[in-house]
């Protein structure tokens, strides 16, 4: 390693060659006094390369000492803005969470009356439906005996002349359109003839013993019955078939009175 040695101590170091040089040299050359550096001089001279180093050192370090105080003022510029950043970011999440369950509660709420709205939408309508057809049912039932009447005339009205069967033609014109018309709403007339006895559309007037048709079933149509769709309007008066006693002769009762 190289001993650094002070520039004062060169110096004197210097000055000591020089004078020894004048000494031994055989010349009587003069020296120009400009050509040597006096102690103090080059001291001075030292000093003052030490002090522009100093001096260019020092501005560095106050570089670098401004860089770092900048840096660090940024870097806490930069969490602030951040922090703040973070803040409104939590802010809007909570706010997108409320308006999230307010929209799906509206959604709930609209689903809820839209379900309302239609069961009494439906209700309504079968209560109309069954309005309508209440109203309907009563109406024909009033015309019925108007019917039944037309029927009668027709069977046992016995037209003589011309004049008479213009007549019963001219009536039975309107009975047809009554017909017509009722049958354009849905009414059906019964046919119960030949058919097993039913309570929920007959009516037994009158039983007849009878072997030729099964025991219950429908003989006659006494009074005409009217359905209205799968509505029973009017009940069917009609006569069923029961089956004959047996006979008993005479020697037969004298037997069972002897037992």
């Amino acid at each position: 390693m190289i001993d650094e040695q002070n520039p004062l101590e060169n110096t004197l170091d210097n000055q000591e060659s020089i004078s020894t040089s004048f000494e031994t040299s055989d010349h009587n050359d003069s020296i120009n006094p400009n050509e040597l550096s006096s102690p103090d001089s080059s001291v001075s001279t030292a000093t003052s390369a030490d002090s522009s180093v100093i001096e260019e050192v020092q501005p560095e370090t106050s570089t670098v000492e401004n860089s770092l105080e900048a840096e660090n003022s940024d870097f806490t510029e930069a969490e602030e803005i951040i922090s703040v950043l973070q803040q409104e970011n939590a802010n809007l999440k909570k706010l997108l969470d409320e308006q999230t369950e307010q929209n799906n509660n509206t959604k709930a709420q609209y689903a809820r009356l839209a379900a309302d709205f239609d069961n009494f939408r439906r209700r309504t309508s079968k209560e109309k439906e069954n309005l309508e057809q209440q109203t309907k049912k009563s109406i024909i039932i009033e015309l019925l005996p108007v019917i039944d009447n037309f029927e009668r005339a027709r069977t046992q009205i016995k037209p003589n002349n011309e004049g008479e069967q213009t007549i019963h033609n001219s009536y039975q014109g309107v009975y047809k359109t009554l017909v017509d018309c009722l049958k354009r709403m849905g009414v059906a007339a019964m046919r119960p003839e030949g058919e097993q006895f039913d309570p929920n559309f007959h009516e037994a007037m009158l039983r007849e013993a009878t072997n030729e048709h099964p025991e219950g079933t429908v003989i006659e149509q006494l009074m005409r019955g009217y359905l209205l769709g799968d509505q029973v309007l009017r009940h069917a008066m009609v006569k069923v078939a029961v089956p004959k006693e047996p006979m008993i002769t005479s020697e037969e009762e004298t037997a069972k009175v002897e037992d």
